[in-house]
């Protein structure tokens, strides 16, 4: 019954998303965007604040028993500093900017839940909350939007969020359990030493040297202080340093991320990097300051809501067409705030099809998907939203 209903909004479902592809906005730009967003929840007759967080929207759906349970589903809504290639009708109209990660797809399904929902709204035992959140690829809108109170009055229970997959063929979805994305910290290294003729390197310290040591004792940091069965990664993908060839460098700046699945790991880590930092180079008569920049928490599931989209994916779409993930990504998702707030549950939604050249992955200027995932991931969160409710117990 929900598919069906899903299926009939399909053109009207393709005729939003195309406009939002059309003209795409980045990461707290999106004032067209939440114009747009609010112009739909009006025809819905959907109360919402908007200006949250900058640009961000927030919904609510309230169910015959608004003091019951809460639910919220999040959407992201900007676009990427991408010049789009794709030879289509609805091509961005906003040259170098580009919905190539799904979130014009995003904020299309959300709407059309919100569509089937709040023409059921008297038939829901509490509220539905919808979040249209900025800035997911740049600042991270999550976080924000939870410090403007995007989470209480009413106070939400549990989140579900979604993202276009790629790689799985429309019409399967894909959860995975536990840990999904990492966290990430940006890492800012500057080495100070002493310059010196570089005929007479005694007379200096040599802070390329010091450097070339610090990138080889901070890569011992993952690999002899991590539990192998644990997960990080310590890059530096930038160095500057030096001023000519025959001078001893008195100073080099080096910039890098930081990712890992578990908090502790996280912590053990950044503690280690410090004091490999400030001890390498005294051992080498220079200093040093690691400066660590917080990024993403890490996105890690609630086992008993993935058992809900889980589910709701079987009953919709059989469940050979459910995957599970068996590894989590490195990648991040600011999902992850609302995620470490209550319980919650992340997953992909098929869009793949080979037949039609909808093959490219996210990031990449011919990102495509087969429209016919809007009105599924629509479908998908009406039924996450009912699973919720009947769900005895808290989570």
């Amino acid at each position: 019954m929900v598919m069906q209903t899903a299926k009939k909004l399909l053109p009207w479902l393709c005729e939003v998303r195309r406009d939002f592809h059309m003209y795409p906005e980045l990461g707290m730009e999106e004032y067209r965007t939440m114009d747009k967003v609010c112009h739909h929840l009006d025809a819905l007759n959907i109360p919402y604040e908007k200006n949250i967080a900058n640009t961000g929207v927030v919904a609510i759906i309230e169910g015959n028993n608004p003091e019951g349970k809460t639910i919220a589903l999040r959407a992201d809504m900007d676009a990427l500093p991408i010049r789009e290639e794709n030879d289509v009708p609805y091509y961005s109209r906003h040259k170098g900017k580009m919905h190539a990660c799904g979130h014009d797809a995003h904020m299309t399904i959300l709407l059309g839940a919100a569509c089937i929902l709040s023409s059921n709204r008297d038939e829901l035992p509490g509220n539905v909350k919808l979040l249209f959140q900025p800035a997911e690829e740049t600042v991270g809108g999550a976080a924000p939007m939870i410090e403007e109170g995007a989470l209480k009055d009413p106070t939400v229970d549990a989140v579900l969020g979604l993202h276009v997959a790629p790689e799985l063929p429309v019409g399967t979805i894909g959860v995975k359990y536990g840990q999904m994305n990492a966290s990430s910290d940006a890492l800012s290294l500057t080495v100070h030493g002493k310059g010196a003729h570089a005929a007479y390197p005694a007379g200096g310290k040599d802070a390329i040297v010091m450097s070339a040591q610090l990138l080889s004792a901070l890569q011992t940091v993952v690999s002899r202080n991590v539990d192998a069965r644990e997960s990080a990664v310590v890059t530096f993908g930038t160095i500057s340093g030096g001023t000519q060839p025959n001078i001893v460098a008195d100073r080099v700046h080096l910039q890098g991320t930081m990712r890992t699945l578990n908090p502790k790991v996280r912590a053990d880590v950044l503690e280690r990097l410090q004091a490999t930092v400030e001890n390498v180079a005294k051992g080498l008569g220079g200093s040093a300051e690691l400066a660590i920049d917080p990024g993403y928490t890490a996105l890690i599931n609630n086992d008993k809501m993935v058992d809900l989209v889980k589910k709701a994916g079987k009953d919709l779409l059989g469940e050979k067409n459910m995957t599970i993930t068996p590894k989590p990504s490195l990648g991040v998702e600011d999902f992850s705030f609302f995620a470490a707030e209550v319980p919650g549950a992340f997953y992909r939604l098929g869009v793949r099809n080979e037949s039609k050249g909808i093959v490219h992955g996210g990031h990449t200027p011919r990102f495509d998907i087969d429209e016919r995932a809007l009105a599924i991931g629509a479908a998908m969160q009406v039924c996450n939203v009912q699973g919720f409710f009947q769900q005895k117990g808290s989570f």
